[in-house]
């Protein structure tokens, strides 16, 4: 309805969607990526951490912390990824619910510590669920896979083990990428650089530019690579690219990373957006897979990510595993327990499996269509679309 001279709901919603977007265009990334030195203090009178300064909110949790501190009824979201139902409410799955109800109906469980590698059955699903179940690396035990927390805590592990047992230690990340990952690679103590990703004259894969950088890259390096829905771009390799990109690697003997944070919300299969991960293992060589179930099942503050490591032996695979164990005691002993049983459960289940692909389809079927409606309407609006 049309509320007197103000236009309707959505061209309201539209109009704070542009202004956000203005104004997003506008601001220093320096403001938001910086961190401003601490001077020290010299007076004794004072908290020995008065010299701390404020540091800016994060680019990206800093958006929902703005967020629900504003009192309009207009305000849109624009900053953390997650699923929200059609009056704008967080989902929890029905698969997990059920999931949920099973473990405690289940009077024998236990809240004991984890291994330091986590829930078993959770990571031999995991495994699975990323490299198919047929795959020739599980059948030959070359995989190694540790529970972590979430996607970044996944990346985080792995990259720890690098920068302490990898010959080379410079990652190439795409550009643009999520926003946190420098971050969590320089932090482990890697040295980042980029290649090249996406074409804004195209708007779409810049894909000489990126063969072009990694085949300056020196031999060795590691490269970070989206497993599928380039985030933040959208913008994916088909499969004949991907097949390129793994020639030029391993020709080069480039170490893959994937970061697969979104597998099933690309194209709605599980299956489908693992093709590119797949396509690697495939050929023997190896490579690093951090996953994350908070997208694809709704688990975001359950922090439940898993870390494979695809090596070239069963017997490389066990002394990777254990150094892993070594960069994972002293940063968080050991993951928790109840997120891992929800997957575990879930993965297990062929009925709550089947429900949760069922699920996750109508979830990524529903974007796809929100997203077209909102090109429809900003084009209608004569607004340029970039």
């Amino acid at each position: 309805m049309s509320s007197g001279g103000h236009g309707s709901a959505t061209d309201r919603r539209l109009n704070a969607l542009f202004r956000h977007l203005s104004s997003s265009a506008r601001m220093d990334p320096q403001q938001l990526n910086s961190i401003a030195a601490s001077p020290t203090s010299a007076n004794q009178n004072d908290s020995v951490f008065s010299h701390v300064v404020r540091a800016p909110e994060d680019p990206i949790l800093g958006v929902t912390v703005a967020y629900n501190k504003d009192p309009s009824p207009l305000k849109l979201n624009l900053g953390v990824g997650a699923y929200r139902t059609e009056e704008g409410k967080p989902l929890v799955l029905n698969v997990v619910r059920k999931a949920e109800q099973q473990l405690v109906n289940d009077r024998s469980r236990v809240k004991e510590y984890l291994p330091i590698v986590g829930l078993a059955e959770f990571n031999k699903l995991s495994a699975k669920l990323i490299l198919g179940a047929d795959s020739p690396a599980i059948r030959e035990n070359r995989v190694t896979t540790v529970q972590c927390l979430s996607g970044t805590g996944s990346l985080r592990v792995g990259a720890e083990f690098l920068a302490r047992h990898y010959h080379q230690r410079t990652i190439y990340i795409p550009q643009p990428t999520w926003g946190n990952h420098p971050k969590v690679f320089t932090l482990a103590g890697l040295s980042v650089k980029s290649y090249r990703y996406y074409d804004p004259a195209t708007r779409g894969l810049n894909f000489q530019g990126l063969l072009e950088d990694l085949g300056s890259a020196p031999a060795g390096a590691i490269v970070l690579l989206h497993a599928c829905a380039h985030n933040p771009t959208g913008v994916d390799p088909t499969l004949q690219q991907w097949e390129r990109i793994r020639q030029l690697m391993r020709s080069k003997g480039l170490l893959p990373f994937f970061d697969s944070a979104y597998q099933g919300f690309a194209s709605g299969s599980l299956d489908s957006d693992a093709q590119s991960v797949r396509m690697f293992v495939a050929d023997g060589g190896e490579c690093f897979i951090a996953q994350s179930y908070a997208k694809n099942l709704g688990l975001y503050g359950e922090r439940v990510g898993a870390l494979s490591i695809v090596c070239k032996t069963a017997d490389v695979a066990g002394r990777v595993e254990s150094q892993v164990k070594l960069v994972i005691r002293p940063m968080y002993s050991n993951p928790p327990i109840h997120g891992a049983s929800i997957v575990a459960a879930i993965l297990r289940d062929r009925d709550l499996f089947n429900e949760w692909t069922f699920e996750l389809k109508a979830m990524a079927d529903r974007i796809i269509s929100m997203r077209q409606k909102l090109f429809d309407a900003l084009r209608a609006r004569g607004k340029s679309i970039c």
